[in-house]
């Protein structure tokens, strides 16, 4: 299917986000509930790289150390108890307590891109989320990455040496340029049929008039 048809026909949804994101996670169950109020209308999504830090090594930090740095002790406590209650409407049991890591997202997007190829994007995104956000593993690892593509429709032994080097590395860091000049600093933002732009986890009956006026509004 070309891409002007997946326009025309289908409800293209974008979503930039990141995968160390819990609001991320939170604003996909969202989106989730919003197809599920509209069974009518078929969707094909896209998710889109973003850093909320570039500048964590490759490796990555301890995640007590990150925190600190940039949100204070108390602030990424009171942060936590919030996403928690969040995470309880949504169906995800956030276990921020077992984060030992804070990694460097690229490689995970990297991954990510290869598998919007072959068609499982979305699995290896709710793995990715799961994997950090409830069983509290690093997603920067590239054995780790390399077992979720594995187990995504993608050869083990492709995506080791892919990880490797340095592939699409500079594609993913140009479209999260793209996503700077086009004003996106917080994430998730959500993009309909590329016309209609929504920020934030936001509810499902929101997205779904986004998702609506994606495909009414003009080009």
């Amino acid at each position: 299917m070309s891409e002007s048809q997946v326009t025309n026909e289908v409800a293209r949804i974008d979503v930039v986000s990141d995968v160390v994101c819990p609001w991320c996670f939170v604003g996909k169950r969202r989106l989730e509930q919003a197809l599920a109020l509209a069974p009518d209308v078929p969707a094909s999504i896209f998710w889109r790289p973003f850093q909320l830090d570039g500048t964590i090594p490759r490796g990555g930090i301890p995640r007590e150390e990150y925190l600190n740095r940039k949100f204070g002790p108390n602030r990424a406590r009171d942060m936590y108890a919030r996403l928690e209650k969040l995470g309880e409407e949504v169906g995800i049991p956030f276990a921020f307590e077992k984060i030992r890591i804070s990694p460097n997202t690229l490689d995970a997007h990297r991954l990510l891109r290869w598998a919007q190829a072959v068609g499982t994007q979305s699995a290896v995104k709710e793995r990715l989320l799961t994997l950090f956000f409830i069983e509290g593993e690093d997603i920067g690892d590239h054995d780790l990455l390399a077992d979720v593509g594995a187990q995504n429709g993608l050869e083990r032994a492709v995506v080791e040496r892919l990880l490797a080097g340095n592939s699409d590395e500079e594609e993913v860091r140009e479209e999260i340029a793209t996503a700077q000049r086009m004003g996106i600093n917080g994430v998730p933002f959500y993009i309909f049929n590329n016309r209609v732009g929504a920020s934030g986890a936001q509810p499902p009956e929101v997205l779904l008039q986004g998702i609506r006026q994606g495909m009414t509004a003009e080009a």
